[in-house]
């Protein structure tokens, strides 16, 4: 191996090991970075209306004021409504779970008289049904715990905003045509991340409005929150809404019957196909640059590091992952993975 091979390879072993020390005190310190990371996440949400406002001859401190006080005002609102549901379905939980239990009891009596004895194998056993409900709390709870630092999530991005007003002239201020080069991939990294926030946000509003009228229409108890939950949960990519309809369809069988269970399979069915498959596709395209596999797996990992936050921002953090390693020409190649495969090259036209 000559020397210049050998120094690539330890320098690429370098920045791996970096990498991974990065990612351990990150997990380390998840409790102080998932307020940033929704501190970033507002911000970035924002710099939309500020900079609408801005081009319109309004300051940028008060352009900043404007947009954070607007979306404190609409964050509490939505508190007051969600928080008495949540307090309802808390002290109705054990209800339910008792009547879930007893459902699955009914279940198991009536396969063992059916010669399937699933009881004596553990599996009917080791599925506890109160457990999905439960969860639906547990998501919601944890999130509630996360925005009780409501005040230093806000000021932290009323901070990031002001800063990134002036953070093109400190980039131009460095000397060298480097920087420059740098201002132009942090701002596509920003407007990729921005315009893919802005329509997975207006797309998962939509959804969880959709599923909020169609179970009031049906008649089931809580359908505010189950809207709520699949908005939330409709920022997980792949399987967030198939995990968002789980505590619905149980309640819709305990309360409403086999039959309206069904049809509340098919509310989030049908909703999840126009919305999942047909509207965010068509409006988002290939905006991503991540590949299938990549965002599973970011869901995997960031939830691993950093929780329920971790998930619902697996997508914006792999972005800059990969802008990050594309940036460097020891990970470039860890950037190409992450990303779609190439169109495929036919090569050059055969000469006749």
């Amino acid at each position: 191996m000559d020397e210049k091979s050998s120094t690539s390879l330890r320098d690429t072993v370098l920045t791996l090991v970096g990498v991974l020390v990065l990612l351990g005190m990150a997990r380390y310190a998840s409790a102080i970075l998932v307020p940033f990371l929704l501190a970033l996440f507002i911000a970035i949400i924002a710099s939309t209306p500020v900079n609408w406002l801005k081009n319109r001859g309004v300051s940028s401190i008060l352009s900043v004021g404007i947009v954070l006080v607007a979306a404190a005002v609409i964050f509490l609102l939505f508190s007051i409504m969600l928080g008495n549901t949540m307090v309802q379905f808390g002290d109705a939980l054990p209800v339910y779970q008792e009547k879930l239990n007893e459902l699955m009891a009914k279940i198991t009596v009536f396969l063992s008289e059916k010669g399937v004895d699933i009881g004596s194998a553990g599996t009917l056993d080791a599925l506890d049904p109160g457990m999905v409900m439960t969860f639906a709390n547990t998501l919601l709870t944890g999130l509630a715990d996360v925005f009780s630092n409501i005040v230093l999530i806000m000021f932290t991005a009323m901070f990031m905003l002001f800063d990134v007003i002036d953070f093109p002239r400190k980039m131009k201020a460095v000397e060298g045509s480097s920087s420059e080069k740098m201002l132009d991939q942090i701002a596509l990294l920003v407007k990729s991340t921005n315009e893919y926030t802005i329509i997975k946000a207006i797309i998962s509003l939509g959804t969880g409005v959709l599923i909020w009228l169609s179970l009031k229409l049906v008649g089931l108890d809580f359908a505010l929150l189950w809207g709520v939950i699949a908005f939330v949960l409709n920022f997980v990519p792949n399987i967030g809404s198939i995990l968002a309809s789980f505590p619905a369809v149980l309640l819709a069988l305990v309360q409403l019957g086999p039959a309206n269970a069904l049809v509340v399979i098919a509310i989030y069915g049908v909703v999840n196909t126009i919305m999942g498959s047909v509207v965010e596709p068509k409006i988002m395209g290939k905006r991503l640059g991540l590949s299938t596999l990549t965002v599973f797996l970011s869901l995997v990992f960031w939830g691993w590091i950093f929780g329920v936050v971790g998930m619902l921002l697996s997508v914006p953090l792999t972005m800059a992952v990969k802008f990050a390693a594309m940036n460097n020409p020891q990970t470039k190649w860890f950037g190409v993975l992450l990303s779609p495969a190439p169109e495929e090259d036919v090569g050059p036209p055969v000469p006749r």
